[in-house]
């Protein structure tokens, strides 16, 4: 069920004299069960590259190939591959309408053609896997928190039984508390249900926990594609690029610049605080 995205270029006004290349020649694969981190500057072509992926957006050239097939086939069944492929946006609580948190979650399935029984049980399903109370699924998803309405959002995407999640800033808004939550959701659904996950963020920190490898974009190009330590050993390039790395990171470097013997590839907490307690040893 690998993405596979061949060559894609996609241009914003394309056919007008201010065309944009937002993506320029974009080779990449998501392999199964991966969970990718997706970073990148405003402008850097982050969220134009997941729209592609479930097929709201058509590349300029080049092609997307999921479960082995070009989506943009004319027999291709695209209104499928966004059961498949759940996108979740950024603010997705914005996109919250129905009266209720119960119903708001069946609207996916019920949109994709299941049955109402189905509809129901999925919904149940999902909102049990998001961990929402269930005496909130009969309130106005109007009604809830922040971190709640986030939940809601992906419960409703999750209730079409994707294989790959996509989430463009999930945690945009939330307290440090709520952003927790919400990425140790995320972890606990790849882990509980063999997901893909490809996840856009502007944190560094998050990135660094939560992804196996990570994709550094900027201006429309990808420019490292590795794992978190390979990609944050590049810490002047991405500080040119606007970018940064991990706070834990510069805490690191910092000590082995004041002649203290620790490793400068540390990017989680976990692992500075073995390092560090070894060390205290």
């Amino acid at each position: 069920m690998s993405l596979i995205l061949d060559h894609v270029t996609y241009e914003y006004g394309s056919d007008t004299e201010l065309a944009v290349k937002a993506l320029d020649n974009i080779e990449l694969v998501i392999d199964d069960n991966e969970f990718l981190g997706l970073i990148g500057h405003t402008g850097s072509g982050k969220s134009t590259l997941v729209q592609h992926l479930n097929g709201l957006l058509k590349p300029t050239s080049g092609h997307i190939y999921f479960n082995g097939r070009d989506i943009h086939e004319n027999d291709f069944d695209r209104r499928a591959l966004r059961g498949e492929v759940g996108l979740v946006f950024q603010y997705p609580e914005h996109q919250l309408f129905e009266l209720t948190v119960f119903k708001d979650v069946c609207f996916g399935p019920k949109n994709m053609g299941m049955k109402p029984e189905q509809c129901e049980v999925a919904a149940y399903e999902a909102l049990e896997a998001v961990g929402l109370d269930e005496e909130l699924y009969d309130q106005s998803p109007l009604d809830l928190s922040g971190g709640q309405k986030r939940r809601v959002a992906i419960a409703g995407v999750l209730a079409m039984h994707p294989k790959v999640l996509v989430l463009d800033e999930p945690t945009a808004g939330l307290d440090p508390k709520g952003r927790d939550e919400i990425l140790d959701l995320v972890k606990e659904l790849k882990k509980n249900l063999g997901m893909t996950i490809v996840l856009v963020s502007h944190s560094m920190d998050d990135v660094a926990e939560y992804a196996d490898k990570i994709v550094v974009m900027d201006r429309g190009k990808i420019i490292y594609h590795d794992t978190p330590k390979n990609v944050f050993a590049h810490a002047k390039e991405l500080e040119a690029m606007g970018l940064g790395v991990p706070q834990v990171t510069s805490v690191m470097k910092s000590l082995a610049d004041a002649g203290i013997d620790v490793p400068q590839d540390i990017t989680t907490v976990d692992e500075a605080a073995d390092v560090l307690a070894a060390l205290c040893k």
